[in-house]
């Protein structure tokens, strides 16, 4: 296939195509990935910082008795808060009984007036000159170091419900950032490999794919060279005769017959060739509507030995059959076809068996197959052939087959009708004792064969 330029570019379109469309694919799964690791871990912290956010703000509430003052009860909650004007309120043990014990753990907490005025704090603060109170629900900042935190900002009250400021509590989120910065290089780095890898993949299914198609093209080829190398032989021979002919002036009764006798045996040799190109074509197509019927092998088998009685004479060959069986095996067929099928393994079985030998025509049934063998005692085929006698124009021995008149076809169209009548075909061969053509079809059941009979 690397060998012929329209496939080879063909080829390459195909991959460079596959490549980007799985490339693009790639590309969306993998963004579609981050961002929905994203909004997980994102979720996830609101929901963490939520929890600890309502759950500080509930307990406050219950100890705020007047506006923007604590209370040294506080401390229950908070036991390391500071206030911003007098200090902290208490020492830096940490209880492990209060309600945000992962303070120390990047959490950290504001308390603001009513007026926006920062009144106390605790925990892991962001490193910012501006102390300005943002009343946002949810608010990502950065911080003069260049650190990330994420905060949630609730208003207070006292116990009286009075407005007593706002809570804001938030975390450090560099260890979010650093695992979905992990994730984005992965992406990063991943993607190009998988692209390599996809590019690569695609080549190869490309020529996989197209592999079917070169064999069929080379197949076509192989065949349009031996129909024209076949049908050129009798038009150059009819051509010769017609210009012997131009060039004899007086040209007696005797000489013209043998002239129009030669003439006539290469247009029957032209008219078979391109009928069986035609038959071969519509096998191709499934296009041969044949006509179905009850056909008895018997009956074909005993037709057919008694036709090719006389060539086997000639040829010196003994023609005989074998029926082991003792009623009639019928199948659903063209009788037509069965008898162009069983003919031309007959005559190539006669035309390649040397004088003295024997071809046996051998009828078996089965329970649900009936088997048809046509064995002779000939040349044989050699082994690393065997798989190319059904092709098109394929002759084992080109001079024998010449000189007997075959064409190549005649076991293509046997292969070809088994085929249309769901039945199989196989070969065995040695060289120098012979081959045995085994035709194989389903048999036909006994009640459809008496709804056939009577024509339902």
């Amino acid at each position: 296939m690397n060998q012929n330029k329209l496939f080879q570019r063909t080829r390459i379109r195909l991959a460079f195509w596959y490549a980007i469309v799985m490339g693009l694919i790639l590309t969306a799964c993998g963004f579609g990935f981050y961002t929905a690791v994203s909004h997980a871990h994102s979720e996830a912290l609101d929901r963490e910082l939520e929890f600890a956010a309502k759950s500080l703000h509930n307990n406050l509430e219950l100890k705020l008795n007047q506006p923007e003052k604590l209370s040294p009860i506080v401390k229950e909650v908070l036991p390391n808060i500071c206030v911003v004007e007098t200090g902290c309120i208490s020492e830096k043990s940490v209880s492990q009984r209060h309600i945000l014990n992962a303070i120390n753990q990047g959490y950290y907490v504001r308390l603001f007036g009513n007026s926006g005025n920062l009144i106390a704090t605790s925990g892991s603060l962001p490193q910012t000159q501006s102390l300005d109170l943002n009343k946002k629900l949810w608010q990502t900042i950065e911080d003069d170091t260049g650190n990330f935190y994420h905060q949630m900002s609730l208003e207070l009250h006292t116990k009286d419900n009075r407005d007593w400021g706002y809570l804001q509590v938030g975390r450090n989120i560099a260890d979010v950032n650093s695992y979905m910065d992990a994730v984005k290089l992965s992406l990063l780095v991943g993607l190009p490999i998988a692209m390599m890898m996809v590019a690569f993949a695609s080549w190869w299914l490309a020529g996989l794919a197209m592999r079917p198609i070169y064999q069929s093209y080379r197949q076509i080829q192989q065949f349009t060279a031996d129909a024209a190398h076949e049908l050129r032989t009798p038009l150059a021979a009819t051509q010769a005769t017609i210009e012997s002919v131009l060039l004899m002036p007086d040209l007696d009764i005797k000489e013209a017959w043998d002239i129009l006798a030669t003439i006539k045996r290469q247009n029957q040799r032209l008219t078979s060739l391109v009928v069986d190109l035609l038959m071969l074509s519509r096998f191709d197509r499934e296009s041969i509507d044949l006509q179905r019927e009850l056909c008895s092998l018997n009956d074909i088998i005993d037709d057919l030995i008694e036709e090719f009685a006389a060539m086997a004479i000639s040829a010196k060959v003994t023609l005989k059959s074998e029926i082991s069986v003792h009623k009639d095996v019928n199948i659903i067929g063209n009788s037509e076809q069965l008898y162009r099928l069983f003919s031309n393994l007959i005559v190539n079985a006669i035309q390649y068996t040397l004088p003295s030998g024997e071809v046996t025509v051998i009828l078996d049934s089965y329970e649900s197959d009936a088997e048809i063998r046509v064995k002779d005692t000939g040349i044989g085929i050699p082994t690393q052939e065997l798989s190319h006698v059904f092709d098109r124009f394929y002759r084992v021995n080109s001079d024998r087959s010449r000189h007997t008149g075959g064409s190549g076809l005649g076991l293509a169209i046997a292969k070809a009708i088994v085929v249309s009548h769901h039945g199989s075909l196989e070969l065995q061969s040695e060289v120098n004792k012979g081959s045995t053509f085994i035709v194989t079809f389903p048999l036909l059941q006994p009640s459809r064969t008496i709804l056939i009979k009577k024509g339902l």
